[in-house]
């Protein structure tokens, strides 16, 4: 077995080799969770994710500041979920695909990682539907006279009418981005090291419209609450979007996670290390 380097000095940052043994060390044991943390903590991450979401459309809602500080402002808001997530302690699925390293280096199997995705992602599906139905239920909504369910709603009808194609693209660069917010972590000592390694990764890929299967979980269920009848969203259109969006925003988040972060630095740290 490689021996573990030695931990850096309290203030120095850990080293990417040390970072690619941490993050498959980490991997190992999510893949031997248990079945009911698993889920509860899956839960708590759609929930976490749901909360940078709502923050976000409230942000982003009647802005004056010109498109680009907007969608920057919002993106800084929505690092909220991410933060939760790794400080506070839950399973993202997104993040899960850096799982691929132990995956790579056969100490984690095939039918592990599958379980583990799996079961995070039924979990985040609960956690930010749930929020959805909590967020329409406590009038998040109607805030600004109603400005902000406008906001929400056009969010869910813009991601639920993406092609296939351009959906595919946005969630590949979405969880490189993603990936590399959760890699940098593996760098921190402590709570406020992570919180600065999160802000700006995760405010750029809102900033730049790239596509999070988690958030839109929440995004395009909030929206489907809001359709008027005969929308886009309205009834079974609804689940049709959201469906539409979530297949290829998923694939192309396990491709850019999986293989442009994940295989990456597998290759360049752990490939062949014994």
């Amino acid at each position: 077995m490689p021996q573990s380097p030695p931990p850096p000095p309290l203030f120095d940052a850990y080293t990417p080799d040390q970072m690619a043994l941490r993050v498959e060390k980490v991997g190992i044991a999510k893949a031997e969770m248990a079945a009911l943390p698993l889920l509860a903590l899956s839960v708590l991450a759609g929930a976490f994710i749901a909360l940078g979401a709502m923050l976000f459309t409230v942000t982003t809602t009647d802005g004056e500041l010109g498109f680009g500080p907007r969608q920057l402002l919002g993106g800084v808001a929505f690092s909220l979920g991410l933060i939760l997530v790794v400080v506070g302690g839950a399973e993202l699925f997104t993040g899960n695909v850096l799982m691929v390293m132990g995956w790579a280096d056969g100490k984690v199997s095939t039918r592990a990682l599958l379980r583990n995705w799996g079961m995070v992602y039924a979990g985040n599906l609960a956690g930010g539907v749930g929020m959805a139905v909590l967020a329409h239920a406590g009038g998040l909504f109607a805030l600004a006279d109603g400005d902000v369910g406008e906001t929400a709603r056009s969010i869910a009808e813009t991601k639920a009418a993406l092609p296939f194609g351009v959906a595919f693209a946005k969630g590949i660069l979405c969880n490189i981005l993603v990936c590399l917010a959760v890699w940098l972590c593996f760098a921190a000592h402590s709570a406020t090291d992570k919180i600065l390694a999160i802000i700006f990764p995760i405010a750029a890929f809102v900033a730049l419209g790239f596509e999070h299967s988690i958030a839109n979980m929440y995004f395009i269920p909030a929206g489907i609450l809001l359709a008027p009848e005969g929308s886009m969203l309205a009834g079974v259109g609804g689940l049709k979007g959201l469906i539409a969006n979530l297949v290829p925003v998923t694939l192309g988040n396990i491709v850019g996670g999986g293989a442009f972060v994940a295989a990456t630095y597998y290759v360049i740290y752990l490939r062949g290390r014994r």
